[in-house]
């Protein structure tokens, strides 16, 4: 991991339920921040891992990870799981202290979001919906972008420790939004990915030295982070970076619904996920989201 600098802040007591390919790392960063952190996992050998490399500690259940934390932070994988993880009588809703707060980093529905805001309030409680961008890459080095929705106030006083794996924090309205502005970076992710795979497509069967392109353009108005991070790779047809297709498709999926509700056109976003629906059967369902040029022939 790349040295990181934390921001200074008050020591809190934090749980932190799902150990995936991002919450695991997001995990060691608030351990590393200073935070005395439970964590907890389906899978009980990850979060035996993660206690032994990180410290802090493990627990058997969410209710039992969340007891006296101030905050708890949770990175599963869909509506149905962040559900699972707070409902019943094991789950993070029973065990929570009054005024603690619960950080969704998942991407999940907007309208689950306003589902867990007005269920946490009933009971006490805060929520706030973040969810995160930057891919494993940005994970492990601590500097994910985070998009909040929720109630300004709790956003505030949560910031300070959500900072530990980020490089940005934003706030950006009631509860939902944080979603709903992930969709939008989903959206952006799909159009800008496959213009790249054409271009690359494009150029190798013209003849071009792609990589010597890719450096000079990158530099111009083409560029982009999935240029500057995945256009080599691409060339190369290397496809293991990180955020999967069958991930991609789940959230470009959640946006195409939202887009039904709110009234908006998708058409290049539908298309993408077809493409990506492709890359699936050619099995490359694990493959990371660059994987949309194996579907365009090479000379």
């Amino acid at each position: 991991m790349e040295n990181k600098t934390y921001e200074p802040c008050r020591p809190r007591k934090v749980a932190f339920l799902g150990l995936g390919v991002m919450g695991y790392e997001m995990a060691g960063h608030l351990r590393r921040a200073g935070h005395d952190v439970c964590v907890y996992n389906r899978t009980v050998g990850k979060a035996e891992r993660w206690v032994r490399e990180f410290g802090g500690s493990m627990a058997e259940t969410p209710r039992q990870a969340v007891i006296d934390c101030d905050v708890v932070f949770a990175c599963v994988g869909n509506d149905d799981d962040v559900r699972s993880i707070v409902l019943g009588e094991d789950g993070a809703l029973a065990g929570m202290k009054p005024g603690a707060v619960f950080v969704d980093n998942t991407t999940d529905s907007a309208g689950l979001a306003r589902e867990m805001s007005r269920l946490f309030a009933e009971h006490g409680l805060a929520f706030v919906d973040a969810p995160v961008s930057g891919g494993q890459a940005g994970a492990q080095k601590g500097v994910l972008t985070v998009m909040c929705g929720g109630d300004e106030s709790v956003f505030n006083a949560v910031r300070d420790v959500i900072m530990a794996f980020s490089c940005a924090v934003t706030y950006l309205g009631p509860s939902g939004n944080g979603q709903l502005a992930k969709m939008c970076n989903q959206i952006c992710i799909a159009g800008v990915v496959q213009g790249l795979a054409e271009a690359i497509a494009f150029g190798s069967n013209a003849g071009l030295d792609m990589k010597a392109v890719l450096k000079v353009i990158e530099k111009g108005a083409a560029g982009s982070w999935q240029m500057r991070e995945r256009g080599s790779t691409m060339v190369d047809g290397k496809f293991d970076f990180g955020f999967a297709v069958d991930w991609m498709r789940k959230d470009l999926g959640i946006a195409m619904n939202e887009a039904r509700i709110n009234g908006s056109s998708l058409p290049l976003t539908a298309l993408v996920d077809q493409f990506y629906g492709e890359v699936q059967q050619k099995g490359g369902s694990r493959w990371d989201t660059s994987s949309l040029i194996v579907r365009l022939p090479k000379q």
